[in-house]
């Protein structure tokens, strides 16, 4: 090999290297975006965990028996749904499917008169209608169920809260 080969080898050997600027730069991505995954899944797995999932301990998927052992007899009974009058505040609707599961647990409160804090029934801030309303529904889709927060603005506003399967 002559001079002038082994001087060509030697610069191609180091086009490929690569130097500690750029060995470092390539470090500290890896471990911002490592760092950054864990902060999105940690966020996700909290926005994801369901608040209020149950009345009263009816849950969905309970039994049109197991719901009236909690609950008593109901108002208006059926085999597809149950109204109770729990007082004069507060009344809920429990709606059955054909197997008589829970698939709905609606309650309404007149005058918000003993109904929970929005925040620990939807966690996030209310979305306010054009009327003055106010809403909110979130999704679980791992629990395959959702729940929603509404404030009316009648002159005795209801809050309603209710829970759902999703099909």
């Amino acid at each position: 090999m002559n001079p002038q080969e082994v001087i060509k080898m030697k610069d191609s050997t180091n086009k490929h290297r690569i130097g500690m600027l750029e060995l470092t730069y390539l470090l500290v991505a890896a471990l911002l975006l490592m760092f950054l995954g864990v902060i999105a899944s940690r966020g996700n797995a909290q926005t994801k965990q369901p608040l209020y999932r149950e009345y009263r301990g009816v849950h969905l998927g309970m039994t049109a028996t197991e719901v009236r052992a909690k609950l008593g007899e109901p108002t208006l009974k059926s085999a597809e749904q149950d109204f109770y009058v729990l007082s004069a505040n507060e009344t809920t609707q429990i709606a059955y499917d054909p197997a008589e599961k829970v698939v709905t647990i609606s309650t309404d409160y007149a005058g918000g008169v003993g109904a929970p804090d929005y925040r620990s029934v939807v966690g996030e801030a209310l979305v306010e209608k054009p009327d003055g309303s106010v809403f909110r529904m979130v999704m679980y889709d791992a629990h395959r169920f959702w729940v929603s927060y509404n404030k009316s603005t009648a002159a005795v506003p209801t809050v309603t809260v209710t829970i759902g399967t999703m099909k």
